[in-house]
């Protein structure tokens, strides 16, 4: 394969609602520069694209897949994405390593919600982005409609460089505005001829032509003083003027495409080869301390990881983006996070699950790798003298959470090792073991994401294992005073063991006064692993408790807040002063105080008024505006309290806060309520008492449980 120097790589991700034609577009982009022979279909199950066998089942992307394809003297790097917001992992990592970002739109509707999340990122990314109007060949496609939609969410940035004729069911022609020329296809795609406007399309081309070069001109002081001395701008001016713009995000170009015909591919690959910036061109990356590092063949070598994946036939399979310096084949390199050195001794070019072999790679491009150890997603790799890490990829809030199993016992550490595994490859499935709730806890961004999961238990791992509701973690605290004490004393021929311990429990807050009756004489401040403080003081005079034993009734007090009375959840916001109490000269030791300590903190806790607290979740949710009434009356109905909604383009963004009980396969009901046309997110909020009816019955339901026990 020819190796290609910095300035002619250009990497493309390609970007989309569901169903807007993606993966067809990059076949067709193959096809058109002659890397493929025949086209495949999503139908058949053959493209380049989506190879993996849970697509086939699926009939849909589910993980990002790189591709590359040569045009004109361009080596031209694509990521196809999946549409789904369930995927977006797969999409904000594609989007990091991107130099820009073609958008694909389907003509019969226009910007769509999922549209709008992904843009979300583009934005927090600063990409370049084109627009691509595709399916301009199906019977109910809305060109005007589409692009009308495009310029009301995205303003004055987006600017036509094509529309077409006859689109439809009869559509065979696209009027280039930047070229000025009239590309008519044959009936079933292809090659288009080259032809003058028609005379019937040539106001309209000339005005929207005019627009676009006032677009050009406007982003550049020289090309806009050339623009007023020559009343217009040749095409190589223009494309200097579109760079400009695209790279200030003040530009969008938008393209006409059927990519199932192929119908304006050829041309949109052209534009992408002569205007879309290279990675040289654009801001270099950021390390971890803040460092801009340009994209520079001449420095030393570094690269981010930006996907890792478990291939059938090749183990683990590293993807990179080679962001300095030249990577050659026996490279030896550092990661500086872990400190582990990794050699290179196999680099590819991947096409979807076909690999081509290189002996090196140029800064700014994109390959692979196999069998990196210690390396995965989010890792960088430099030379062992070019200490560096490019900040890591943020990738979104988990959305769901179940409790996972083994449904056979004797598989739950395979499963637990299994899900570790998963969630090195995908960062956005979560796992942990809850000590708290004691249960597998797993976390994703949706049911389809979940159900990815459990295909790839079944499928590779040789698991079968049920997902079910999970358990909530609770909190438990008080609020009022409340005072304890408690003799721990027993006998048993020699040594003995003896301790009383005499203390008092109030709620925690900042600025809380300390009480008048009691002389506080040391005071320990704990923030707690799972949220919250408590608060210990010491008032012990007169050496009725030896001052070594306080920190055993401290220790006996915190492992009493790790199992709350009430549903045995955590307990948090406690102060504790321990006032009074005795001790035996020859049977007073530290277990007998860690157990008076206890007891006594348990004795007073109960009778401080206890609440139970849950947590709530700050919840978006986006939703057209014709659905929302439902939306909201099923939000309300899970004990939701709406914050307030923000309008963006057709779309309300509705606000609420939602305790975590009432989320449990949201995702479902929202799908279901809207058609998949609302997405929402979700990021924990606070923890908030629950009703008192609630209370009483979870407190009736942990008693009952206790009992069985």
């Amino acid at each position: 394969m020819k190796v290609y120097d910095d300035k002619h790589i250009k990497n493309v991700v390609l970007l989309g609602s569901s169903k807007s034609g993606k993966t067809t577009l990059a076949e067709t982009m193959l096809f058109e520069a002659g890397l493929i022979n025949r086209r495949g279909t999503v139908e058949d199950k053959n493209t380049v694209s989506d190879y993996h066998e849970i697509e086939h089942d699926r009939g849909n992307s589910v993980y990002a897949t790189s591709l590359h394809t040569e045009w004109r003297d361009y080596k031209i790097n694509m990521i196809d994405t999946p549409g789904l917001d369930d995927f977006m992992g797969e999409i904000v990592s594609s989007l990091r390593v991107a130099d820009t970002c073609l958008m694909v739109i389907n003509s019969q509707y226009g910007v769509e919600v999922n549209t709008e999340l992904i843009w979300n990122y583009v934005e927090k990314y600063k990409k370049p982005v084109i627009f691509a109007l595709n399916q301009l060949d199906h019977a109910k496609s809305n060109f005007e409609g589409a692009v009308e939609s495009v310029k009301n969410r995205f303003g004055n940035a987006p600017v036509l460089m094509q529309y077409p004729v006859n689109q439809g069911d009869g559509f065979n022609g696209i009027i280039d505005l930047l070229k000025m020329t009239y590309y008519k296809f044959p009936a079933d795609g292809g090659k288009p001829e080259k032809l003058p406007i028609p005379d019937g399309e040539k106001d309209r081309a000339e005005e929207l032509h005019n627009e676009l070069v006032e677009k050009a001109a406007e982003n550049d002081e020289a090309l806009m003083e050339l623009y007023f001395e020559k009343g217009s701008l040749d095409e190589d001016e223009l494309r200097q003027g579109l760079k400009i713009g695209m790279l200030k995000q003040e530009v969008f170009p938008i393209f006409c495409i059927s990519a199932k015909k192929n119908m304006g591919s050829g041309r949109l690959m052209g534009f992408i080869d002569n205007v879309a910036p290279s990675a040289i061109e654009m801001n270099g990356e950021t390390t971890i301390d803040g460092k801009e590092i340009a994209c520079d063949p001449k420095q030393k070598t570094s690269l981010f990881v930006f996907k890792t994946i478990n291939e059938p036939f090749l183990g683990k399979v590293t993807f990179f983006k080679v962001c300095t310096g030249e990577l050659k084949v026996g490279t030896d390199l550092v990661n500086h996070k872990t400190g582990s050195s990794e050699k290179i001794n196999q680099l590819f070019i991947m096409d979807g699950k076909n690999r081509t072999n290189v002996e090196k790679l140029s800064a700014g491009d994109i390959g692979a790798s196999v069998k990196l150890k210690e390396t995965f997603t989010n890792h960088t790799l430099s030379a062992k003298d070019f200490r560096i890490q490019y900040m890591p990829i943020e990738f979104p809030e988990p959305r769901i959470r179940t409790a996972i199993r083994a449904k056979d016992k004797n598989d739950d550490e395979k499963l637990a090792e299994a899900l570790k595994e998963i969630g090195q490859e995908d960062p956005t499935s979560v796992f942990e073991f809850s000590r708290e709730v004691k249960q597998m806890i797993l976390a994703a961004q949706g049911e389809l994401h979940l159900a990815v999961v459990d295909w790839k238990l079944k499928k590779i791992y040789g698991i079968e294992a049920e997902m079910f509701k999970p358990r909530i973690p609770y909190r438990e605290t008080i609020q009022k005073s409340s005072d304890g004490s408690y003799r721990h004393k027993k006998q048993s021929g020699g040594a003995g063991q003896f301790g009383e311990v005499f203390l008092r429990v109030d709620p925690y807050y900042e600025g809380a006064a300390l009480p008048a009756d009691l002389n506080i004489r040391g005071k320990d401040e704990i923030d707690l692993d799972w949220g919250g403080k408590l608060v210990f003081h010491n008032c012990i005079v007169g050496g009725v408790i030896d001052q070594r034993f306080i920190p055993s009734i401290l220790k006996g007090v915190m492992e009493k807040m790790e199992e709350g009375p009430l549903t045995g959840s955590y307990v948090r916001d406690v102060r504790v002063f321990v006032y009074d109490g005795k001790m035996h000269p020859v049977d007073s030791n530290d277990i007998s105080f860690k157990i008076a300590g206890a007891q006594a903190f348990k004795q007073a806790f109960v009778h401080a008024s206890p609440k139970i607290l849950e947590p709530v979740y700050d919840v978006e949710v986006m939703v057209p505006e014709d659905l929302m009434g439902e939306v909201m009356t099923d939000l309300q109905s899970r004990r939701s309290i709406i914050m307030g909604m923000d309008a963006v383009n057709n779309y309300q963004v509705i606000k609420a806060r939602t305790p975590l009980a009432e989320m449990y396969k949201y995702t479902t009901t929202l799908r279901s309520l809207t058609q998949g046309r609302a997405s929402f997110k979700a990021r924990f909020a606070e923890y908030s008492p629950v009703p008192p009816d609630l209370q009483q019955r979870l407190y009736e339901e942990h008693l009952a449980t206790e009992q069985e026990a």
